[in-house]
This record gives structure tokens, sequence and C-alpha cells, in this order.
């Protein structure tokens, strides 16, 4: 096999790319005299011309637009496997965004946030909570968290977790008052605690058993867009409350509150993290990738 002169390659495919010495030599940080060498020398090695050139103007020639052609996209590959076999050794530094809505926030990622950064202290986490979707690519973020319907297909997705459920639930006290509902359409008779997203939309409760789904809007003394509001609310005794099971378990361990329709709530997949689809990613958001999946593993 030819020995590879990768350098002299590179040389002149940014010549013929700029169909100019000067501003080649400008993008490349040499001199247009150091590229011309350079052009002329693998000339001479692969015994074919390149490049036409005149005082004016510079153009591949009919050997050196097909060798531009096949040699652009691999001169592309190997740039990206240098950055990667870099980046597997440099620790991981630089910061990270991520967009995600707040249960995503309090569940998932705030409890991964110490033991990530303990072992990446060079990277710097901004975790901003947001309940729109948005394009974390035009507003600058590096990855998003999202539950599987809202994930857009050109995206890479890593779940980050287990299967989560919706739990409905109420305090003791309140169950004693008014009993325990049945059937979904049950609530529909007893005051719920409601939330409302930013956005103004008022979310039914789903509930579904054996392939049967049902929504309902039952009504309630209290509408709030703080899962933390909800929940005093429903250990108060004001209404029945259905929230990730996450937010809800300690309190239904120390028996404040009481599940009901627990054959209603079946679970689904838990958030992803999602990033736009590239073969390098930035070091801080590959090491966070790594974080989950060993964790996930573990």
């Amino acid at each position: 096999m030819e020995r590879l002169d990768l350098a002299a390659l590179d040389s002149f495919a940014a010549v013929a790319r700029h169909r100019n010495f000067r501003r080649a030599a400008v993008e490349r940080g040499v001199s247009a005299s150091t590229l011309s060498q350079a052009v002329r020398g693998l000339e001479t090695r692969m015994g074919v011309r390149l490049l036409h050139r005149t005082t004016r103007s510079v153009a591949p020639t009919e050997a050196g637009a097909a060798l531009l052609a096949r040699l652009g996209p691999a001169l592309i590959e190997i740039g990206e496997a240098m950055s990667e076999a870099r980046s597997a050794q440099a620790e991981p530094s630089g910061a990270l965004r991520i967009n995600a809505p707040e249960p995503a926030v309090e569940l998932v990622l705030a409890p991964m946030a110490t033991g990530f950064l303990r072992a990446h202290p060079a990277v710097r986490l901004e975790i901003v909570s947001e309940t729109g979707l948005i394009d974390i690519v035009a507003e600058g973020y590096d990855a998003g968290v999202r539950w599987g319907e809202s994930l857009a297909q050109d995206m890479v997705a890593v779940s980050l977790g287990p299967p989560q459920r919706y739990v409905v639930a109420a305090a003791p006290e309140l169950l004693a008052r008014v009993g325990a509902p049945q059937h979904p359409r049950d609530l529909l008779e007893r005051p719920c605690l409601r939330n409302r997203f930013p956005s103004g939309a008022m979310p039914s409760w789903e509930l579904e058993k054996a392939g049967e789904a049902v929504r309902v809007s039952p009504g309630g003394p209290l509408v709030a867009n703080s899962p933390t509001t909800l929940v005093r609310a429903a250990l108060d005794g004001l209404g029945f409350i259905s929230l990730f099971d996450g937010y809800l378990a300690p309190h239904l361990e120390s028996g404040r509150l009481v599940e009901v329709l627990a054959d209603w709530s079946e679970p689904f997949p838990g958030p992803f993290l999602y990033y736009p689809s590239r073969r390098t990613l930035p070091s801080p958001l590959r090491a966070f990738v790594d974080f989950v999946q060993a964790g996930r593993r573990r």
C-alpha cells in the first residue's frame, strides 16, 4: 500500500476547496508558499497534475476533482476519529446545559448531579427547568430530557431510569370521609387537586387497565403548577392527587397517603436524555451519557 502523506493531502484539499492559495493558507495558519510546495510535492509523488494554476486563479484538474470528492469525507472522518481519541484521554471540562421539565429535574437529574460532578469536577452543569417543548439546538442546549412520546425522530435518546407510574392517592382522613373510588370515573364525584402547566393547559388524568384507557378531568378546590403545593394539600386531606410515584413514595410508605385505583396505574417508560445525532459529542455530554449508562448497568 502506498504511504499516505496526510499533511500534503490536507493541504491540497484546502486549496482545492478555496480555489485560492492565500485563503487556504489563512485557514491553515501557514504561508501560501508552504502550501504550494506541499501540493507540488504531492503531484510529483503521484505523477499527476491536481491543480490548474494561473496568475489569477486555481482550479482542480479532472484528476484533482475526483480526488477531492473522495478525499473530503475521508479527512472529516480522520479528524473526528482523532477528536474522539483525544477526548477519551482528556478530563471532560466545560459547560453542559440540559433542558428538562420539572418532574424530570426533581426526580431524575437532581439525584444524579452530585455524583456526576464529583466524578468530573472540571464540568459545569446547568439544568434549566421548562415544561414546554423547545428546539434544544436553537436555544443553545447540549441535551434535553423528555418522555418518549415527545422525542423527535432525528435525536439520539438514552434512557435515564426505570419505568414510572402516575399514582392516585389521598390522605386517610379524606378516604374515611368520602370513600375510595372503585373506578376512575368515581373521581368526578370527589374533590381533586389539579395541576396546570405554565402554558395554561390542565392535563386530564389518564388511567389504564388491561388495555382500557379512561381519561377524566375532575374538579376540586385547588389548582397549582407546583408539585410541592399539591402534595402538601393532599397531605392535609384537601383532595385526591395524581402525580409521579417518585413524589408520593415517601408519604405512601409512611401511611400519610394511601394509593387508590392501583390496578389502573400501569407503568410506562421513564424519561430519556436526548441530543442531536453526531459522531463527536462535546466531552461534558459524552461524560454524562457514560455516567448515565454506567448507572443503569449497576
